[in-house]
């Protein structure tokens, strides 16, 4: 006998783990004929964690049908592969580190130039450090402990690394370019420490940051959610969050949705379906009301096949730093993941959203590949290069057919009072503010335009 009243949960689970992504319902009616477009048809990429999310729910929600686009989601295993599926053609769009379109316009770490294009922002948010239980027990504890001390952090982890043989000192990001190992070297810069000297950075997938962490192979790792709330006590029990990346930077862009240059000129109707139907899937998931809804999504095997009990604090925003004290440090806020509207206290710029491409960011970015030796030399073209690598022109476009306004300039200033160190970024100033860190790849020497 066939049991007919299974519940939603077992349901969303039961969908199977196929890359090949099946809409649940489509809730949307058509307003784009898929004869319409030029390649309706598209094999588009997903990296396993909660910023699949936006992905998702076009699949489900059937924003993709909406737009005529008839969707092939491909799980990758890792963010290179996401990014490099793109490059040689597998995919047709993919979500990729914050990084990876302007790395790969200037041809980063000896890598041939290569034209990509950043279409929007999928998220804010959502990130995380993450260390080891050995650091805890040797006095470091989560950032909001610390009350905003830099300095006294800074002690505490100097004299860790001070009970460490260089080769203990393993950190992981999920790619170079990432945001998340500029936030490394960024934050272990702030309190003296060199970390090109005195930490070794290695990369590693997303879903393997756990295990790895489990055997020892490193002491602390940065990546997107759910991996960090698995590592907490509760659930793993091998780790605790040491900070949020809204804490390093709040506001900061964490994936972007890339394509090939050559799919814009080749597929510009299809191109708009697909940012449409991204635009709407991240308000969707934007919505308190559907949180609950979205983390249960992406914790299907077909996403990230993780415990709702990992997926949903940084979704719903409820979020548990963890800790061996059996001391609960949950923060509740909606902007632990931010896919579309801004809080008050993140932007204050009119018609603000997350979604919106601040090419001033991608300058940021690139001070940063800059700072450590990725790029020799802060280019001279670089408002050419991110005019071309994210594309606010097209954004804005597509916004407005949409009924969306955005900001009106392309740059901003970004407050002093957002950075863990207190120290702001002027865009029109970036030789400057490289020159003012004491600590990067080749001090003392000055950088210069080229």
């Amino acid at each position: 006998m066939i049991k007919k009243n299974w519940s939603r949960r077992a349901f969303l689970q039961g969908l199977g783990a196929s890359a090949s992504v099946l809409a649940l319902s489509a809730q949307s009616e058509p307003v784009i004929k898929s004869e319409s477009l030029e390649k309706p048809n598209l094999n588009v990429g997903f990296v396993p964690v909660n910023d699949c999310a936006p992905f998702a729910i076009a699949q489900s929600k059937g924003f993709f049908q909406k737009y005529g686009l008839n969707v092939r989601l491909s799980r990758e295993a890792s963010w290179a592969n996401s990014r490099d599926g793109l490059i040689f053609g597998r995919l047709d769009a993919a979500p990729v580190v914050s990084g990876a379109v302007t790395n790969a316009r200037i041809g980063a770490e000896g890598a041939r130039p290569f034209p990509l294009c950043a279409a929007m922002t999928i998220h804010r948010h959502g990130n995380a450090l993450t260390m080891n239980r050995v650091m805890w027990e040797r006095g470091i504890r989560p950032w909001q402990d610390y009350q905003g001390k830099l300095e006294s952090f800074g002690q505490d982890l100097q004299a860790h690394f001070a009970k460490n043989r260089p080769e203990q000192r393993v950190w992981s990001v999920v790619l170079s370019s990432a945001i998340y190992e500029y936030f490394v070297r960024y934050l272990l810069a702030a309190v003296g420490i060199n970390p090109i000297e005195e930490l070794r950075l290695i990369i590693t997938p997303p879903p393997q940051m756990v295990s790895n962490m489990r055997i020892g192979a490193m002491q602390a790792y940065m990546v997107a959610e759910p991996w960090n709330t698995r590592a907490i006590t509760g659930n793993e029990d091998i780790g605790f969050t040491f900070v949020q990346g809204r804490e390093i930077w709040q506001g900061h862009p964490d994936r972007l949705l890339a394509v090939q240059e050559s799919f814009i000129e080749k597929y510009p109707k299809t191109y708009r379906s697909l940012v449409k139907a991204m635009i709407e899937a991240c308000q969707y998931c934007s919505k308190p009301e559907n949180r609950e809804e979205v983390a249960e999504i992406i914790s299907q095997r077909t996403f990230t096949g993780a415990s709702i009990e990992y997926t949903r604090p940084g979704i719903v925003g409820e979020y548990n730093y963890g800790g061996f004290d059996d001391q609960k440090r949950i923060v509740k806020s909606l902007d632990t993941t931010i896919f579309f509207d801004f809080p008050p206290e993140i932007s204050q710029i009119p018609n603000d959203h997350s979604t919106f491409l601040w090419q001033s960011q991608s300058v940021w970015l690139i001070t940063q590949a800059t700072r450590w030796g990725q790029i020799r030399e802060f280019p001279k073209n670089v408002d050419e290069i991110t005019k071309k690598a994210w594309r606010t022109d097209l954004y804005r476009e597509i916004a407005a057919e949409m009924g969306i306004n955005c900001p009106s300039e392309d740059h901003k200033v970004e407050r002093a009072e957002a950075f863990i160190d207190g120290r702001a970024f002027d865009p029109s100033d970036p030789v400057g503010y490289l020159n003012s860190f004491a600590i990067r790849a080749n001090a003392p020497q000055s950088f210069f335009l080229s």
